[in-house]
């Protein structure tokens, strides 16, 4: 292989690239070994060595054969993800927040019908703001 310098960097670049993906693998395969509580911890231990003893074989096989049951997981945690968001930006923003637009838009119909002069306006809105 001396001979060939450009086959000698695209081999490392390939062995770079497979050692990342394997990592890569190993690691997302890992985190859905301890999330899935279905299975037991006999069967936890068995993928674990399988996936670190057979590295690439045993992520592949894992990916046959627990794939579906992965992706299922994934969606599942992804929509807990997503209610506890959308709880914690209801929560954070706190009650009452419409009440002010609907002040705020009555008095902008006051304003434009001429009932408000634009001092009148300010200082009312201010004090809904406040």
């Amino acid at each position: 292989m001396d001979d060939y310098p450009l086959l000698n960097l695209f081999l490392t670049m390939l062995y770079f690239f497979l050692w990342v993906m394997w990592f890569f693998l190993l690691f997302k395969v890992i985190t859905d070994l301890f999330r899935d509580h279905s299975l037991s911890g006999w069967g936890k231990a068995g993928w674990l060595i399988a996936v670190l003893v057979l590295p690439y074989l045993g992520v592949l096989l894992y990916l046959v054969l627990r794939g579906r049951s992965m992706r299922e997981r994934d969606i599942t945690e992804a929509k807990e993800q997503e209610k506890a968001f959308r709880s914690y930006v209801r929560n954070a923003a706190g009650p009452g927040g419409s009440e002010h637009v609907e002040e705020l838009a009555k008095l902008a119909e006051m304003k434009r019908n001429g009932d408000l002069n634009p001092e009148e306006y300010e200082r009312a809105k201010a004090k809904v703001l406040s």
